[in-house]
Formats: structure tokens, sequence, C-alpha cells
């Protein structure tokens, strides 16, 4: 009996110890010095919300332990602590507002200029990965993002992203249109991003993760902001504004915002900007368990493109030299500009169940059109008086030269070849001369129908979204989500008439038919003169719908968090052809076969915590995705033909990493690994050499493409000091073409193209040798080394080194596949198998180091009313380095390749993007 009342009265006594063991305080913002609300504070699995700032920790066990306060906008404080069976009151305790509020979201290296298809696909992970706290992914956004980095090798298309729970990815091509909501970051800032495969409340998500954006008007920052930035990245000014109610007494909360950016020059030559953006949020709470929200926003971007260029090019123009533009009248005017203007309107519902359970339904409505004007030169007439041997009026193949600069009969290296006498004066010509002669274009419309034309290609979107998202606490332990999505796509394309450049009218004929009803854009309409505004050239109509549901439980314990997921959807899409184009007359007309496709998803994981400090994480997924618009129809502006064997993408990924969390160092290494199979990718070039001597302009199908990607991500920040903290990453990866995919060209079916072994406008060429080939990804391999200095007095300054290579150039399929050895049928006589694995080669481009610096200082001025101030420079060194690039596959076989690089100077090589040297950007606002 002692002895079981002594063992009773010492479990007494050590539940007493550890029931005293309470840490208490008061959480205050430094500002202000007013109570912070709904600060999480955590020690080990114990966490608690602040209550007018106040938090008390109970019945802690005995020990060291880090006691980690955080709140979204300020900075995360960390204190370790040591409990031995009594209270610990740390009093009064202060959170800083994040210097990262200092910055703006848009100081990010990439710019909009960038994020557009010219580019070699170009995407912007930063917009996906910007607000992450992730120091691998914060170094890929902010310091990799210029040299076109693309995270694990994968493009925006493999991520979602979503404004109040509707997802902004375009069906046309997988990726989301950035410049809808650009030059709006202020009201853009509220942020949910998860990385990756990790769970997302909203939706399944993609491999690269879903980020969405929170605009309701409730949960803004009450205050007003207002910002003026200077740079020489993509444009020179922006102004920005905006103002957030809060909630009144009456249940009303709104946010308003407008922003304008624009300069005549970005850092290279012509690439004009000019953006106005405007938002309105408006939310009505009905009562406590139900509230409305409207959203509105309009963001209307014009911008100048720049060429990509080769050496040749480079070498006597510089980095910053673009084709595209020629002074007319004293002014630059850029023949190539990108014009987006697609409002979105949005409606919210929020019903509160329970206090565990919710219930979100959305509605959203795009349209508005998108632009991408260029130059025509084939403009040709015709003599009602004569007649060809059918009885139709002779059309005159007129047509101009080719007003692009770097046309390659104007470059030096084409004088050399040809052997010409005048090669120094070409050189000297291009070198004084090498813009477009805007003067020159009009004098040759000047008498008649034009010769050249300015137009626009045009698609002009209508986009119905609507979704309900549902969301409950099972237990403690155990969330559910889930969601049914819906989206209805109408798409116009067709070419607009912006300029007749001085002409009388365009005649829409494509001149390199060979018969008179083959050379009719439209036979519904043949010999169409067009006017400025006319349709011309093609006219069609693309439709596609998505109908989705996914479903989702997470699972939560002291020792193991884990989740699964599972995602159905129904994709159907159709072309209807409006012209009825002459050299496809019987499939150009009317609506192709409607293509529809059943796709699944499937993801878990889990977190497995060893202790609190050390976690280890794992998560597999695979994904079925429909194809794209954009790679459904082999030829969509000419004809109803559909890619053969058309076939849903398939996905699989597998990641697993360390996390390492101390009160000095925090560090995650990862290791992942993503393969796609029965991907489809369509190009569109003229080639010689096809079948022999012979050109074209083809379509390029490559179907049955597998590609594969694995590698390490690190990222790790030590805090050395209370002010100063060192940070790291590095990426190890390797991306390549996993197999040989399947490639046929499509042509017009004339004789030109029967000379070249098309059969009814098409030639199958079997596979095309892509397997080990490195993908054009950008950097493969980036490593990034620097420090943060954050002063209490409110200044900060950093800097960062960062290596990047195993960059490779995009090679050309067809150049890899059985034409390149075919001479009209038989091999070439001469053809050299160790000279072709040479000429085959893929370009690796050199590595680099670029080194960015930013700093900042805010300042109080009154009660509640701040002044912020931002500069970052980019490549404080100037380092030239290539960003990307490709083969051009003019060159489709041995002889001519080999020709073409035996020479001085290559005639048709490879064209390049380069990265920007030495740039700046300079931010201050007043916020109030």
């Amino acid at each position: 009996m002692r002895k079981f009342m002594f063992s009773v009265f010492l479990g007494a006594l050590c539940l007493s110890a550890t029931a005293q063991n309470t840490v208490k305080g008061i959480i205050l913002d430094n500002n202000s010095e007013k109570p912070l609300q709904d600060v999480l504070v955590r020690i080990n699995e114990n966490t608690i919300k602040t209550t007018n700032g106040i938090f008390q920790l109970q019945n802690l066990p005995n020990g060291e332990h880090l006691l980690v306060i955080t709140k979204k906008g300020y900075e995360t404080q960390k204190y370790p602590i040591k409990l031995s069976g009594k209270t610990i009151d740390l009093g009064t305790i202060m959170l800083y507002l994040d210097v990262l509020e200092v910055q703006d979201l848009s100081t990010i290296t990439i710019s909009d200029d960038e994020l557009n298809d010219d580019a070699s696909a170009a995407d912007n992970i930063s917009g996906l990965l910007q607000s992450s706290r992730d120091v691998y992914l914060k170094t890929a956004a902010f310091e990799w993002s210029s040299s076109f980095y693309k995270v694990r090798g994968l493009g925006s298309e493999n991520g979602k992203l979503l404004i109040n729970g509707l997802e902004m990815n375009k069906l046309y091509n997988g990726r989301p249109q950035w410049s809808n909501w650009g030059g709006l970051n202020d009201v853009l800032r509220n942020q949910e991003l998860s990385n990756f495969l990790t769970p997302s409340s909203h939706t399944f998500g993609g491999v690269l993760g879903t980020t969405n954006i929170n605009v309701r008007a409730s949960e803004a920052r009450p205050g007003s902001r207002i910002t003026y930035s200077s740079s020489n990245r993509s444009y020179s000014n922006r102004i920005m504004a905006s103002y957030a109610s809060g909630v009144n007494k009456n249940g009303w909360a709104f946010t308003f915002s407008a922003g304008r950016r624009f300069g005549n020059d970005g850092f290279v030559d012509a690439t004009s900007y000019n953006a106005n953006s405007f938002f309105a949020s408006v939310e009505k709470k009905l009562n406590e368990k139900h509230s409305i929200n409207f959203t509105g926003i309009y963001a209307q971007n014009k911008r100048g493109k720049s060429s990509p260029n080769t050496q040749e090019v480079f070498d006597l123009r510089g980095i910053k030299y673009n084709a595209y533009w020629g002074f007319q009248n004293g002014e630059k005017r850029n023949s190539r500009l990108k014009r987006i203007e697609e409002p979105i309107l949005m409606l919210n519902h929020y019903w509160k169940i329970s206090d565990k359970t919710t219930l979100n339904t959305n509605i959203s409505y795009q349209f508005g059109e998108i632009g991408n004007s260029r130059l025509d030169y084939n403009g040709s007439t015709f003599d009602s008086n004569i007649v060809d041997g059918n009885g139709d009026p002779y059309i005159l193949d007129l047509g101009g030269a080719n007003p692009d600069p770097t046309y390659y009969q104007k470059l030096p290296s084409y004088g050399l070849r040809e052997g010409f006498s005048n090669v120094y004066e070409m050189e000297q010509d291009f070198l004084n001369n090498g813009q477009i002669d805007w003067n020159n274009l009009y004098a040759a419309n000047a008498n008649g129908n034009s010769t050249y034309v300015l137009y626009e290609d045009r698609n002009d979107d209508k986009q119905i979204t609507i979704n309900t998202i549902f969301s409950t606490e099972l237990s403690d332990n155990i969330t559910f989500n889930g969601s049914i999505n819906y989206k209805q796509l109408k798409s116009e394309n067709f070419a607009n008439v912006l300029d007749l450049l001085g002409g009388n009218g365009y005649l829409d004929v494509d001149t390199f038919a060979d018969s008179f009803d083959g050379k009719q854009n439209n036979l519904l309409n043949p010999l169409h003169i067009t006017e400025v505004g006319d349709t011309f050239k093609y006219n069609f109509n693309l439709t596609s719908s998505v109908l989705n549901a996914f479903t989702q439980t997470q699972f939560k314990y002291n020792k193991i968090d884990y989740y699964v997921a599972g995602n159905v959807s129904q994709t159907k899409h159709q072309r209807e052809g409006l012209f009825q184009n002459g050299g496809f007359s019987k499939n150009s007309l009317g609506k192709s076969e409607e293509q529809s496709f059943t796709n699944f998803g499937a993801k878990g994981g889990l977190t497995y915590k060893i202790t609190g400090r050390h976690l280890i994480d794992f998560n597999a997924a695979f994904i079925s995705k429909a194809p794209t618009l954009q790679n459904t129809f082999s030829n969509s502006r000419e004809n109803n033909n559909v890619v053969d064997n058309l076939q849903s993408e398939k996905l699989i990924s597998v990641d697993a990493s360390y996390i390492l969390r101390t009160t000095i160092i925090q560090a995650k290494l990862t290791s992942f690994y993503a393969k796609t199979d029965d991907a489809t990718e369509i190009s569109f070039f003229f080639a010689d050499g096809i079948g022999g001597d012979n050109t074209a302009f083809v379509q390029e199908i490559l179907s049955d493409i597998s590609k594969k990607r694995f590698g390490a991500e690190l990222g790790i920040e030590a805090k050395v000091t209370p002010t100063i903290t060192l940070k790291g990453a590095a990426n190890f990866g390797q991306y390549t073409y996993n197999n040989n995919p399947n490639l046929y060209l499509t042509t017009e079916n004339n004789e030109d193209s029967k000379s070249a072994g098309f059969i009814n406008g098409r030639k199958d060429l079997g596979k095309a040798n892509l397997k080990d080939y490195k993908l054009a990804v950008g950097p493969q391999r980036a490593y990034s080394v620097g420090f943060d200095y954050r002063d209490p007095d409110y200044w900060f300054f950093g800097a960062t080194a960062n290596l990047l290579s195993n960059t490779y150039v995009d090679v050309a399929p067809l150049t890899r596949t059985s034409n390149f050895a075919d001479d009209g049928g038989t091999p070439f006589n001469d053809y050299d198998e160790t000279i072709a694995r040479q000429l085959l080669q893929q370009e690796k481009f050199d590595d680099y180091t670029v080194i960015n610096a930013v700093g900042g200082k805010s300042w109080r001025v009154g009660n509640q009313k701040y002044i912020g101030f931002f500069a970052s420079i980019g490549n404080i060194f100037d380092t030239k380095y290539k960003s990307g690039g490709f083969e051009q596959g003019r060159n489709a076989n041995y002889r001519q390749l080999r020709d073409d690089k035996a020479l001085e100077k290559q005639v048709f090589g490879n064209k390049y993007w380069y990265g920007r040297g030495t740039t700046y950007f300079l931010n201050v606002n007043y916020r109030f």
C-alpha cells in the first residue's frame, strides 16, 4: 500500500509540474503599438491564436522548445525557451512588418514583355511562386526567372492560378494570361500558395502547385496606397493607387485600385509599353453566415515585341537590337505589337454553414480580345480582262521584298555565300539602316492595291466559369474538401486589316498556291479586296468545355500528416470554319468532328515528424490531361484536320524531402522525378530540303512525345545574427526527351507538295530521333548564395550571386527524321555518319554568373502613415548571356545543313534570345 501511495504521489507531482509549465505574453504591432488579432503562436504541436493580442499556452512538457510566432504580413519571430515547471511571462512582443511588404510583387526580374509564346514559351514562374516562404522557390522566382528558368523543367500550364477560387488558366494553351490582371499589385497580395503537389482547399491543382489570389473586399488590409515606380526593363514608369475600406458597420466592404504603366523603350529597342488597369471589389455581409462579393478587373495592355536573332545579327548590332521596328516621321514604329484587353467579371457567394463547414459558389465571365500585329508583303492584283485556261481572272503574283531587315538575303553571310563583291556595303547598310523602312512600304503601295499591309491576328474569347467549393472539418484531425467546376469557351479567330499603308485595298489571296481556286482564302468571297477593319486570310471559331470534380481528405496527427485526392474531368473541343479555304475546300468550312476526352488524376502524400525540427515529406501523383485546343487541330487557321491518334497527356510526379527547422537554420532538400507521355506539339515554318531540294510551308506535328525530368533541389537559410540572414539555393536537374516521337508534315495539296513526296498534303516521316536530347527549358542547373541585412530601424539590403548552367538550344525535330538523309527518294551518296552526328549535336550555352542587389527603407510619418522605398539592380556586372534559342528548321536535310555550317558565317544559324544587361527598378509608395 505504501508503494502504491508513493507512486500515486509521484505521478501527481509530475503531473503538477507539467501543468505548471505555461508560456504567456502579449503581441503588439511595432508601428501602432496596438494588440494584434489572430497571431498564430506555436510550441511543438500546440498552437493557439491571440485574442486582443494576448496568448497563453498551458500544460507544456518540460525541456527545451522553440516558440514560433507568425502572422501574414509580419516577420516570423522565434524564441528558444526552457521549461522546468513554472510559468514564463514573455511580456510584450513586438511584431515587425515583413520587409517584403516594402517590396513590390513586380520587382521580380521577369516582366510582362517576356511572357508570350514568341520567347520560346517563356513562363512566369515567379507569378506562381512569389508569395512562397520556401527559400528555393523564392530564389527561383526572384533570382533565376530572368534566365527563363523553369522549376523542375515544367511550364506554367502545370500549375493552377485561381482568383477567388476560380481557375484563370486559359483553355487554349493551359497557361495563365498574366496581363489580364497586370498592374494591380496592391490588391493581389493576399495569396494562398500550395507548393507542388501539396493540398489546396480549392482545386486538385497541378504538379507545380496552386496559387489562389484572394481579392475579397472584406479581407483586404484597410487603408490607401499610392505607388510610383521607374525601371528600364519593360516599362519606364508606373503609377498605382489603391483603397480598401474594411468592413463598415452595415456589413459593406470596398476595394478599388488603378494603375498605369508606360514607356517608349524597354531594355530592348522599341519595345514600347502602354497599359492601364482598373479593379473594383465590393462585398456585402448579409449576416453571420452569408456574404456576397463582386469583383471587376479590366487590364488593357499593349506592348512592342522583340525579335530573336542569329549570332551574326547580335555581333553586328548588340543584344538590344530589335528587327521589328523602323522610324516613321521621326518616331519609332514597331510592326509587332501585342494587345490584350480581356475584362473579368466575378461573383462569389460565401456560406459559413457552421464553424467547421463552408460552401463557396462562384461564377465568372471573361470576354475581350487579344491581337498580335505583323506585316504581310504578298499583296497582288488581278486583271478581269485577262483570264487563265479555266476562264478565271488572271492573278498577278506580285508581292514585295521581305521587309524584315534581318531577312537572310540582306545579311553579309548571304553575300559571302553567293560570292557577292559588295559584302562590305551590305554590312555597312545593315549597321546604319538595319530597321524596317516604312517610307519604302508606303511608296510601294502608292498606286493601287497594297503590296504591304499591317494586320493583326485576333482571337476574341468569351468564357464562363462556374464552380462550387465545399470544405468541412470532419474531426479535429480530418478535413474534407471537394469541388465541381464547369468552363465553357467560345473563341473567334481571324486576321484583321489594321493599316493599308497608303494603298487602296488588299487582295485576299494566297499567291503561293498554283490554281485560281487554290489561291482564294475564302471561296465564298473570291477576289475580295479588303479594307481597314475587314476580316481576311482566315476566320474560324473554337469551342471548348470542361467539367471536372475533385475530392480531397487531409489527416493531421502528432507524428504524421497525410492526404489523398482524386480528380475526374470531361473535355470537349471543336472547330467551326467560317471561311472555305481554297487549298482545303472540302474540310475547311463548317464544324469539325467533336473531340472528347475523359481524364483522371490521383495524388497523395505524407509528412512524418521525426521531431519538431526534423521532418520527412513525400508526395506522388498520376495526372492525365486532355490536349489543349492549341494542340488538337493540326492547322486550325485553314482546315478541320485533327492531329492523328490524338491522346490525353499522362504525367507521373514523385518527390521526397528532408526538412530541418531549428532556431538558426531552415533547410529543405528535395529529390524529384516527373515523366510525361503522349504529349503533342505543333510547329509552323518554311523548310528547304523536303524530299530532296523541295521547299514548302509546313505544319510539323510531333506526337507520342515522352519527356523525363529528375533532379534535386536545396534551399537553406541561416539567421546568423538577429539582423543578418545567409541564404543559399541550388537545383541539379536533368530534363530530356525520353523516346523517339512520331512526326508527320502537312501542307497544301498542290504540285509542289506532290514533288516533295506529300500524298494529299501529308508526309509521314516516322520517328524523330530525339531520345536523350535535352529539353529547352532554361538552365537545368542553378546555384545561388546571398545574404539579407534587416536593420531594426526599417531598412534592409541584400545581394545574391547566381550561377546558371546547362542551358540548351531547342532542337529541330525535322532534321532528326528520315528526311535528313533523303535525296529525293534515295539516300545522299555523300552522306557521312560522323559528320551527320556533328551537325546534329545540340548546342549547349555557356555557363554564366549574375549578381543582383536589393535594398529599401520605410518610414513612419504619422499615425498609421508610412513611406516605403525599394530599389533593385539586376545583373550588376552586365553579364551577356543567351537565355534561350532554337534551331531554324529551314535546312531540313544533311547536304543543306552541312554546306550552311561550313560557311564562314552561317546563313541559317540558330536564333537566340539574350538576357538583359544591367537593369534597375525603383519603387516609392505612400501608405495611409
